[in-house]
């Protein structure tokens, strides 16, 4: 690989990923792996060594048939081959403006088009199963205490796993207007107010750390006075969820991540009757598309009970008429002006 082409590649993570799209250390890290995983793959392709790859080299077939050895070769889903794709047209792209000379092939691997994935639904919890995973956390340990202040910020913020793992002591708030200041995608901050609940059990948990004789300005640490990483907060989740699913027998065959929480919070505060830019703004998405599944998640699940309770003289394994295509396309309808508006 030419001299110039490592300039692009080192530019491309450090100028152009990291200071001016301001993406995340994570996104980085996964933009980095695929990169380097399509040179592994034409290097061994091409019989060469990584410093004798030209660009040339790498055209849109080329790229297809790594992406088709990510699926067969590796194991890949279809929803990682279309990441790695996004992180393949990221750098193709920034490469057409750095080089025009490689403007027809960067043109011709940015119009690869992904592939289409079955759009999965992440069950949420309910209000019980998230109160009965809270309940199982005792309180007889100062780590006990982190967990149930760990996990009720997670379900009051909705929070980005990485957001609660980089969170520092004085991003919280626990006062009469008790907030925390989460610092999400692309270094965007938002405020998000906090119960006097969760505001207690930080507080508590702060006060508790103290005895932990750390000098870690992150506000979740573990054992050894580290930064609590996103890793050990899904492992505590786990946990606590396998505990209460002693209790909470709805819970033995979910699966929950920090993740689903994040989904349920936007949920419930769809379901609360929080108008979807309120919803958006808290948990710090980009587009209000996004946004917009959970509206399509709450009619499918208000759909879904009113199947169990058909309409008077209607028997229960009987076809009803609001479940006709056309009116489930109007409802979809009414739910896409919803969010537009």
């Amino acid at each position: 690989m030419t001299h110039t082409i490592q300039s692009l590649i080192v530019s491309f993570f450090h100028n152009y990923l990291r200071d001016q799209a301001g993406c995340s250390p994570n996104t980085i890290q996964s933009y980095c792996d695929c990169i380097r995983l399509l040179i592994q793959f034409c290097c061994d392709q091409q019989k060469v060594t990584a410093d004798e790859l030209d660009m040339e080299m790498i055209d849109d077939k080329t790229v297809l048939a790594f992406l088709d050895n990510l699926e067969k070769d590796r194991g890949n889903l279809p929803r990682t081959r279309n990441q790695r794709l996004a992180a393949i047209k990221s750098f193709y792209r920034y490469l057409a403006l750095q080089e025009p000379t490689l403007m027809d092939a960067c043109k011709r691997i940015c119009s690869i088009c992904a592939k289409k994935t079955e759009h999965k639904i992440i069950e949420p919890l309910t209000e019980k199963e998230v109160q009965a995973i809270l309940e199982a956390i005792p309180s007889d340990t100062i780590w006990h205490q982190r967990d149930y202040a760990l996990i009720l910020l997670m379900y009051n913020t909705g929070a980005r796993v990485q957001e609660l793992a980089d969170l520092d002591i004085t991003d919280v708030k626990t006062d009469s207007c008790a907030q925390v200041k989460l610092k999400g995608k692309g270094n965007k901050e938002r405020i998000i107010p906090l119960w006097n609940e969760t505001a207690e059990a930080v507080k508590r948990w702060i006060k508790a750390r103290e005895q932990a004789a750390t000098s870690t300005e992150y506000l979740f640490i573990n054992a050894r006075g580290q930064k609590l990483s996103r890793f050990g907060i899904a492992h505590i989740l786990t946990k606590y969820k396998n505990l209460a699913s002693e209790s909470c027998h709805s819970l033995l065959d979910k699966i929950v991540t920090p993740h689903t929480f994040r989904h349920t919070t936007a949920l419930h505060l769809i379901q609360s009757d929080v108008d979807i830019v309120t919803v958006r703004d808290w948990m710090g998405h980009a587009d209000i598309r996004t946004t917009s599944l959970y509206v399509e998640i709450n009619i499918e699940m208000r759909r879904k009970a009113l199947e169990q309770c058909p309409p008077p003289g209607v028997k229960k394994d009987e076809p009803m008429q609001w479940h006709q295509p056309k009116v489930m396309a109007l409802l979809h309808a009414i739910s896409s002006r919803n969010y537009v508006e």
